[in-house]
Parts: structure tokens; sequence; C-alpha cells
């Protein structure tokens, strides 16, 4: 059974690709002001699998041409990319982009349940348990008192980006089909599965697709596909075939603290007490689900 524990690397990696999803919700933001979701996504995940099909083939790896794989790469290819990010880019046309990042840090809590159903070396275990329930009461306090009134509104919108944090969790547990791939072919694998899938929806409803954009929007799109969707899903696919798909969806947990921060250094906002509460919270979830601090107080 493996030993699926978080050192230093791994923390570091999640911190790195919580930075980069944390900008790709102000990213989406601005790309929706002047494209529909599904082309957003479409641009999204195409550019994303340009750089994927590059960087493959200057590795000097080959893409599998068996079934199985290709089977493999368009269901994960649909958990991991075309359901969330439709969800979330069409959620985001009725939430801004702070709470969608705190709605979509449900994905641990759907991780824990599935994966103990569903796999044989990551059941719940009640240090995880209670770091997840942990983390969801830090992601609540992060947001503030506001939120709560603002869960009355834009209903839809607000289950759209559960529904995504749901694929997501099914996604990290199925990355485990492709264990015995390379990372890279993997991933490359993903994305241009997700992008075939992602075409005829942008092409049904939203055309003919817009190709005249702004600079701003331009730099958004090619921020979220090569930070956000290229460069952070090597991160990932390396997080979950070291730890587990329930540790690295912990992520999640950490993409509002990273936004917040952001907000402090780059826009100088100002962080509240609850905010501050919020994040002491998470971090102690954090530590909950790892477990190792906890066991040696108890020691």
């Amino acid at each position: 059974m493996p030993n699926y524990v978080m050192n230093a690397k791994e923390w570091g990696m999640l911190v790195l690709i919580s930075f980069t999803w944390g900008l790709s919700f102000f990213f989406i933001e601005i790309g929706l002001r002047e494209l529909e979701p599904f082309t957003l996504v479409f641009y999204r995940i195409s550019i994303a699998t340009l750089i994927a099909i590059v960087w493959l083939y200057a590795s000097g790896r080959r893409l599998p041409i068996d079934r199985l794989s290709w089977k493999k790469f368009f269901i994960l290819g649909a958990m991991n990319n075309l359901i969330p990010f439709s969800l979330i880019s069409w959620g985001q046309v009725y939430i801004d982009s702070g709470l969608a990042s705190i709605l979509n840090a449900t994905t641990p809590l759907f991780s824990v349940v599935i994966a103990h159903f569903l796999t044989r070396d990551e059941h719940m275990t009640r240090y995880r348990v209670v770091g997840v329930l942990l983390g969801i009461v830090g992601v609540s306090l992060l947001v503030g008192p506001e939120a709560i009134y603002g869960l009355s509104a834009n209903a839809l919108g607000q289950f759209a980006i559960l529904g995504a944090a749901l694929s997501y969790a099914c996604g990290g547990i199925y990355t485990r089909h492709l264990k015995d791939m390379p990372l890279l072919v993997a991933m490359t694998g993903t994305l241009i599965a997700a992008s075939v899938l992602t075409f005829p929806l942008a092409v049904i409803y939203e055309f003919p697709l817009r190709t005249d954009m702004q600079l701003t929007t331009l730099g958004a799109l090619l921020g979220m596909s090569v930070f956000g969707t290229a460069f952070a899903y090597m991160l990932y696919f390396y997080v979950i075939r070291r730890v587990g798909a329930t540790n690295a969806l912990l992520v999640t947990f950490l993409v509002p603290v990273t936004a917040l921060m952001m907000g402090v250094m780059i826009l100088g906002e100002s962080l509240s007490q609850h905010a501050l509460l919020g994040m002491f919270v998470i971090f102690a979830g954090l530590l909950a689900v790892d477990g190792r601090l906890i066991r040696k107080f108890r020691k």
C-alpha cells in the first residue's frame, strides 16, 4: 500500500499550483468580458494543448495509439477539463471570482468521500475528515459574513461551481488509471481529448467563435492557458502520483488564501479579522490532514 505522506516538496508544489489556479479565476473573470464561456474554455484548453504537444515531442516522447489509452484520456479530459472548466466559466457569469474559488474549495470534501468508497489506499481517517471539515469552515470564514447573504442569489452559478468541484474530485481519483504512463504523455493526451470534446460545444452554442479581442483579454487567456493549465497540470499530475488525489486536491483550500494574499500585495487590499481567522483555520485543517504533527504531539 502506498505511503501517502506530504513532504516539503509536495507542499511547495501545492502552494505553487494554488497561485496559478488563484490567478486563473481572476483571468476567467477578465476573459468573460469579451468571450462566451465555451469559447473561453476551448481557447484555454487548445492553447495549453499546443504547448503540451510541443513540450512532449521536444522531450523525445510520443503519444500512445492504442484504444484503451485514448479511452482513458477522453474520460479524464471530460472530468478534469471539459466539465469543470465549462461549469466554472459559466458559473462566473453569475458570481464573482472570489466566491467561485471559495465554492471550488469543497473539492477535497467530495474527494475524501469518493476515495473512501472507490479506492483501497485512500480511506477516511479521523484526522483527514477533521482536516477537511476545518478547511470548509476556514474557507467560509475567509469569505466573510457578506458571502452568507450572497448564497441566496445566483444559485445556479453557485451550483455550477459545486458541480465543477465534484468533477475535479472524480478526475483526481481517476488519474490513477494513467499512473503507468509518463507524466507528460498523460497530460498531453488528456488535453488533446479535452480539446476535441470542447470544440463541438463552442461551435454549437457560440458560433461564430470570437477571434478579435483586446490585449487584456488575450493576456488573460494566455495566462490561464500557459500557467493555469499546462504548467499547473504538470505539477498537479506529479503531486497526485506522489501523495494521492485526496492530498493533492487540498490545493483548492489554498486557492482562496492565495487570491486574498494577491489582493493584499498587488491591489493594496486590507486583511479583515475574519479573513485572518479563516486562514488560520485552513492551515489547521491542512495540518490535520497531514497528520504528522498531531501524531508527534500524541507520542
